[in-house]
């Protein structure tokens, strides 16, 4: 089995580094990732200047040979599969991300981006987070992705299968359990804060705080804030099924007149 990891914390974050302790003893391992921190910056490729992808050393994995790249997680996925890699991977894991991915964050989210990216390229893949910013432990994260990975992979996934995972900031023992759910609904209330350089000129910061809309126990947020693993399955096709039948009827009478 051929694994790539990649994420948006950057080449040299915990995350990445603890994750690939753990999926070096189950699968052939490659590393490609941001050569800085890329979060937030959603599904963004590069187009207007050229990516450069160097090689550099985990000293406590001298056995592995990251890739950075002066791009966006999906470019590093794209550039990986498309350039850099020997051999197509048979899945693709981004993070352990820095910090929950839950709800509709996962349309800005560069670690997600960079699993969609992988399923575009037509490989399965595991978006993983840690729900948890300012004290982070990646152990248990890296270690149940591993086993994830292993059930992922045995069962024989191809092709447009995508895993968003969360796991809770919480110590391994009070885990309450693991969650298949749907995204949950995220916003921000005063997402800018407003400031004044020392020029005296007005600049906007973006921070805000975090309202979650969602009350129903179905979702990502529910599971996290009952601190079980969550796992939703996601996908890239954005189409309203639903509506195409009742957009078709409402043009009709615009149909006729072209």
């Amino acid at each position: 089995m051929r694994i790539l990891i990649t994420n948006d914390d950057g080449v040299f974050a915990e995350g990445i580094q603890a994750l690939a302790q753990e999926i070096k003893e189950i699968a052939e391992t490659y590393i490609v990732a941001p050569d800085h921190e890329q979060s937030a910056t959603g599904h963004a490729i590069t187009m207007h200047r050229p990516l450069l992808a160097e090689k550099v050393i985990y000293h406590h994995l001298p056995d592995l040979s990251p890739w950075k790249v002066n791009g966006t997680p999906a470019d590093c996925v794209k550039l990986a599969v498309e350039a850099l890699l020997p051999h197509k991977p048979d899945l693709v894991i981004s993070g352990i991300n820095r910090g929950a991915n839950l709800g509709t964050d996962v349309l800005y989210s560069g670690t997600v981006s960079a699993a969609i990216e992988a399923v575009i390229l037509g490989i399965p893949a595991i978006a993983v987070s840690l729900a948890e910013y300012h004290h982070p432990q990646y152990e248990f994260a890296a270690q149940f992705t591993a086993r994830l990975a292993q059930q992922f992979m045995a069962r024989k996934q191809e092709g447009e299968i995508l895993l968003n995972v969360n796991v809770p900031g919480c110590p391994a023992e009070e885990i309450t359990g693991v969650a298949i759910n749907r995204l949950g609904v995220r916003q921000y209330k005063d997402p800018f804060e407003e400031r004044t350089d020392p020029r005296g000129r007005t600049y906007y910061w973006l921070a805000g705080e975090i309202v979650e809309l969602e009350g129903e126990d179905d979702t990502d947020v529910a599971a996290i804030r009952e601190r079980k693993i969550s796992i939703t399955p996601i996908q890239h096709d954005l189409t309203h099924y639903l509506m195409i039948e009742k957009v078709r009827a409402w043009l009709s009478d615009l149909e006729e007149r072209i």
